[in-house]
């Protein structure tokens, strides 16, 4: 009993360690990649991709409604001509009401709603809408994962903290985060399975070679 009591805590020490380690390697793509304002974003040619949170009745949660603000910011500065907004159910469709109320031209946004997870959102990013560099937008706990997939899925992303409140679930979020970013790892060195094949929908094929200047803040 004594033996087997010493090996369940030295494998439990080995899976504190590995979730430790994992971690550490997930953050260490997003160093110098996070930025929190709007004006310390580099003007690059970067397509803005918006994160899906809850949306009900049609509404978006705050969490969601402020990704979308920030959004539109980073439109409106001129750090991105594109909009991505990726999530299930109506959440993307959510997010381009909003945006298009908020100023953003529809012909500048593009909807993903098979972006069921982040991982999804990131892969069909690339693979389904050609985008090769992309600022992602999000809460500040969710960021570190964000742009470790997409980075490790060939896209070169940076990103900007959306978090513009305090949120009901967010110690939920940050203490999540420790194991999802383990899920994240195993997905990327696990190889999960590719989006279901779709027909490619360039992002920028709408935009006109002297796209029309943002409308400002």
């Amino acid at each position: 009993m004594k033996r087997l009591l010493i090996i369940l805590l030295i494998l439990g020490l080995l899976t504190v360690l590995a979730i430790v380690l994992i971690n550490l390697q997930v953050g260490s793509y997003s160093t110098e990649r996070i930025f929190n304002d709007i004006d310390s974003v580099p003007a690059e040619d970067r397509v803005a991709i918006v994160l899906g949170a809850r949306a009900r009745n049609g509404e978006p949660s705050d969490m969601l409604y402020d990704r979308v603000v920030t959004a539109v910011k980073l439109y409106k500065a001129g750090k991105t001509r594109k909009l991505l907004f990726s999530g299930g159910d109506d959440e993307s469709e959510v997010m381009k009401k909003l945006a298009v109320s908020l100023g953003v031209q529809e012909s500048d946004i593009a909807l993903d709603d098979l972006g069921l997870r982040t991982y999804d959102s990131c892969i069909r990013a690339k693979q389904i809408f050609e985008v090769t560099r992309a600022i992602v937008v999000t809460q500040d706990f969710h960021l570190t994962r964000s742009v470790y997939l997409c980075r490790n899925l060939d896209v070169d992303a940076i990103g900007i903290n959306a978090k513009r409140r305090n949120y009901i679930a967010e110690g939920f979020g940050w203490n999540r985060e420790y194991l999802a970013n383990v899920a994240a790892w195993f997905d990327i060195n696990l190889e999960s399975s590719p989006p279901e094949p779709a027909q490619k929908q360039p992002i920028f094929a709408q935009l006109s070679a002297t796209p029309d200047p943002p409308s400002q803040p």
